[in-house]
C-alpha cells in the first residue's frame, strides 16, 4: 500500500506534537520497515525543513529532512501537477498540489490530520489513527 504522508503527520513525529506523535511514530516506523510504502510531496520536504529550522536549527532541519528522505519516496511536483491542482475542488492550494502529487505518482491514499480541506478526492483520505485501523484490519 503507497501512502503519501501529508506535513503535519511527519512534523508531529520531528516535533514530538502531542498527543499526535504516537500515531506518526508509529506508521513512520512501519514505512522504515518496508511494511508500507510512505510518499512525501517534494513540497513537504521544503515545509518540513522550514518549520524545522525554525523550531531546532539549521544543520538539525537537515539531517531530520535528509533522514526522512531515507524512509519515504518523493512524490514530484511537475507542471501537470500544478497544471491539476489548479482545476480539483480542493480549495487550498498547498492541499490541492499534494493531491494531485499523489494521484500522479500512484499512491493509493493521503495519511493528513487535516481531512476536512480534502473534498471529492479519488482516493481515500485518512487520519493516521484511522489509517493505524486500516493496516491492522488487514
Amino acid at each position: 500500500m503507497n501512502a503519501l504522508f501529508d506535513t503535519n503527520v511527519i512534523l508531529d513525529l520531528l516535533l514530538d506534537r502531542e498527543p499526535f506523535n504516537a500515531p506518526a511514530t508509529w506508521l513512520i516506523s512501519q514505512a522504515e520497515a518496508g511494511a508500507i510504502n510512505g510518499s512525501l510531496c517534494a513540497t513537504t520536504l521544503t515545509n518540513i525543513f522550514y518549520i524545522a529550522s525554525k523550531a531546532l536549527n539549521r544543520q538539525q532541519a537537515a539531517t531530520a529532512v535528509a533522514n526522512i528522505m531515507s524512509i519515504f519516496e518523493v512524490a514530484p511536483v511537475t507542471r501537470a501537477v500544478i497544471e491539476d491542482a489548479l482545476t480539483t475542488p480542493i480549495q487550498d492550494f498547498e492541499d490541492a498540489v499534494l493531491y494531485q502529487s499523489a494521484i500522479h505518482y500512484g499512491c493509493q491514499l493521503i495519511v493528513t490530520r487535516n481531512t476536512k480541506d480534502f473534498t471529492h478526492t479519488r482516493i481515500p483520505v485518512m487520519t493516521p489513527d484511522e489509517f493505524i485501523a486500516l493496516l491492522h484490519s488487514t
